[in-house]
């Protein structure tokens, strides 16, 4: 990861305290967004380009596995973290299974093991991104060749 590579972080938490703590602790080294709801940070979502979306699992209206779920088919790029207060197993395997969550933390977070696992977060983030980029290269060399494989037998 480059040093000057800037991480866009989303953190969803109905908690205002939590957010303030978050944004607190982590503005220096991130970019932080944050929203007290799943609509809220779904409007984030919608303008800003978000590399790692942390959010808590117990909201109302929606939990924090049903808005990662939801945005999947619009977002699907941003690595997710769920963030919980509450050990609930049930709560984990729906967050892998349905909400695609990179790691799953439990409240209060330690300050750096969260920055590390973000930082971690991003890098998977860059590497999938890099590696569409170079499939798609891959692809049109591909064409390319047998672009030029069918003028030679046309020829």
């Amino acid at each position: 990861m480059s040093p000057d590579a800037q991480i866009n972080v989303l953190y969803v938490d109905d908690e205002v305290h939590n957010l303030n703590s978050f944004k607190a602790g982590f503005r220096r080294m991130f970019t932080v967004f944050t929203a007290e709801s799943a609509a809220e940070g779904l409007k984030v979502i919608e303008t800003e380009e978000i590399h790692v979306i942390i959010t808590d699992q117990r909201m109302p209206v929606m939990t924090g596995i049903e808005f990662l779920e939801s945005i999947i088919p619009m977002y699907p790029d941003p690595i997710r973290i769920l963030l919980t207060g509450y050990a609930d197993i049930n709560a984990v395997i729906d967050a892998i299974n349905k909400g695609q969550v990179y790691r799953y933390i439990q409240k209060p977070w330690m300050d750096e093991d969260l920055r590390i696992n973000i930082e971690k977060a991003f890098e998977i983030y860059m590497l999938r991104k890099e590696n569409r980029e170079l499939t798609e290269k891959l692809l049109v060399a591909n064409e390319q060749l047998e672009f030029l494989l069918r003028q030679n037998l046309l020829s």
